[in-house]
């Protein structure tokens, strides 16, 4: 076997900048180097353990010299759990990165104006601000450093996957991510399980009985939690009275029978086993308008950042500068928040939605709002949103689209530009996607205002909105 060679480390780097993945970056003799878990103005010695012709990656050995925009991390698993990579950095400087990410995208990838780009909107709440979380069990636990060889054998984990290693899940103790009711449910079901030899799932073997613990809470105080089994082991039932025995504040007790060799669920029927089938979200109305009431259940798609949701909606909202007789199309649709949102303020909407389950949610939350100018339908938006669908329900004065991160299909900006709405508001969770859909929108469309809006504190993650005007 050929060996790997031996990478050097590097004494005294300098980190620089930000950079993707959440991975900060340093510059060495030309050539750039990403490595994790580091801040701008650190000074720290890296081992590469990965060179390119351009670009190395590498870990950090021995932190120099702390940078002033370096805070201590509140999670006890930073640095070894993926999901909350600049937590060591000031809130501050995050926001910074990320409004310096929403213009480097639009500027070099869309060839955008950002003369108009404004200040991000920050999270008000930097912890504990989730509405769901999702744990796995794994009958392999992670650990920093090996199990001693006497240690007794574990049943295994219950808590995140290991970047980049499928079947490696950390045990986590505590999130700051959702309130510390979901801590003590997700510590109560693993000791439980542990006491009762309810068997962790094997990915590898698929053999085992518990598979995966969906944690939901709402503003309105509501909690539900869901257990994804992956078959009917002797002792299960005793799991979910034992959760709904300890634990009055669950409202929504719920289970899942997934054997299949994924982890989706959305397409599974869910059980409840205790309380409604459904928890409520409710978010405040744009400019006085009167609250909204939203029904969520497991499969239900709903923000995981409520607070920063009802600002996200609102800044559509004063982007789309609806009159009481426009109509309004809202692309990916999704359960039709942003629709039911804006009905009010306008003559009628049509949403579009690929997922059948969420128009279904998107009807039954237009009608326990009683909302009756919106209409939902499901389908690929590419073969659903055609002339002969224009012609039929009316071209629409203002369209609101909201892609995944994949952005929009060539087929639906053609549309677009056929429809000639006056003014598109462009929701995205990706700014490099949305600076390509911008750039094949601008032979009829100025980009006007810009608005980052920060959902996800801690992450690199930002979602951003764009007012295109017809030119």
């Amino acid at each position: 076997m050929r060996k790997t060679k031996e990478q050097p480390i590097l004494e005294d780097v300098l980190i620089t900048d930000i950079g993707a993945e959440g991975k900060a970056i340093a510059r060495i003799d030309g050539m750039v180097l990403f490595v994790p878990f580091v801040v701008p103005g650190d000074i720290a010695d890296i081992k590469i353990i990965k060179k390119k012709k351009n670009y190395a990656e590498g870990r950090l050995v021995n932190l120099k010299h702390r940078s002033e925009k370096r805070v201590e991390p509140q999670c006890p698993h930073f640095g070894t759990c993926g999901g909350c990579r600049w937590q060591n950095l000031n809130y501050q400087n995050q926001l910074e990165a990320k409004q310096q990410q929403v213009r480097d995208n639009l500027e070099r990838l869309g060839n955008v104006d950002c003369s108009l780009l404004q200040p991000i909107c920050g999270s008000e709440r930097i912890f504990y601000y989730r509405n769901k979380l999702e744990y796995t069990f794994s009958t392999k636990a992670w650990h920093d450093e090996p199990p001693a060889p006497d240690a007794p054998a574990e049943p295994g984990a219950l808590g995140f996957h290991i970047p980049t290693l499928f079947d490696k899940v950390l045990n986590i103790e505590h999130c700051a991510l959702q309130e510390d009711l979901s801590n003590q449910i997700r510590l109560s079901v693993r000791d439980y399980a542990i006491a009762h030899r309810l068997p962790f799932y094997d990915i590898r073997n698929h053999t085992g009985c518990l598979r995966n613990l969906i944690i939901r809470n709402t503003s309105t105080g509501q909690w539900m939690v869901v257990v994804v089994l992956a078959e009917l082991h002797p002792g299960w039932e005793g799991l979910m009275e034992h959760l709904r025995d300890s634990f009055p504040q669950i409202t929504s007790l719920q289970y899942i029978l997934n054997d299949k060799m994924n982890d989706t669920y959305a397409d599974l029927p869910s059980v409840t086993f205790a309380g409604q089938d459904y928890v409520e979200e409710m978010m405040e109305g744009y400019d006085g308008a009167a609250p909204l009431h939203f029904t969520i259940r497991p499969q239900t798609f709903y923000q995981t950042n409520s607070a920063q949701a009802q600002r996200l909606y609102s800044f559509v909202a004063q982007y789309a500068q609806l009159t009481p007789a426009d109509v309004v199309y809202d692309l990916y649709t999704g359960t039709g928040t942003i629709a039911l949102f804006l009905a009010k303020m306008c003559r009628r909407i049509v949403g579009i939605e690929y997922v059948e389950d969420s128009i279904i949610a998107a009807r039954q939350n237009a009608q326990q709002n009683h909302i009756d100018n919106t209409e939902f339908y499901a389908g690929d938006m590419a073969k659903v949103l055609t002339p002969e669908f224009v012609a039929q329900h009316g071209s629409p004065d203002v369209v609101v689209t909201d892609p995944p991160r994949a952005g929009m299909h060539e087929k639906v900006i053609e549309q677009l530009l056929a429809m000639a709405p006056r003014k598109i508001v462009y929701v995205s969770c990706n700014p490099a996607t949305q600076a390509r859909d911008l750039q094949l929108l601008a032979p009829k469309y100025r980009v006007a205002r810009i608005q980052p809006v920060d959902m996800f504190p801690h992450t690199q993650h930002v979602e951003n909105i764009a007012e295109l005007i017809l030119r």
